[in-house]
């Protein structure tokens, strides 16, 4: 089960529900994968709805290799996402938020 105080998030791949979070490293090899100045542009791209599903894959990617998963993101074509694409959606901009935020009431 997901953590929210320790950052985590969970993502479910084919049924199966894995810990994502973005840790520094994660952070840092999702920076270079997306190629941004800095995370807070992609953060402001989230914000203002500008994201691409490049940006979400990447976001989950580096999560779930957050979490300890040691796939790629070649091994999420065939893999259905708990809730879709507006699951993953959600799950990357959950991740974003609770990278740079205590959850609500902490």
């Amino acid at each position: 089960m997901a953590n929210p105080y320790a950052g985590e998030v969970g993502v479910t791949l084919d049924g199966v529900t894995h810990v994502a979070k973005l840790t520094l490293g994660a952070l840092a090899e999702l920076e270079a994968e997306l190629g941004e100045a800095s995370l807070m542009d992609l953060v402001e791209r989230f914000e203002a709805g500008r994201f691409s599903g490049r940006d979400v894959l990447a976001l989950i990617v580096a999560g779930l290799r957050g979490g300890g998963w040691k796939g790629c993101a070649a091994d999420l074509v065939a893999v259905e996402i708990g809730g879709g694409t507006v699951g993953a959606a959600r799950a990357a901009a959950e991740l974003l938020a609770r990278a740079f935020a205590l959850p609500e009431g902490g």
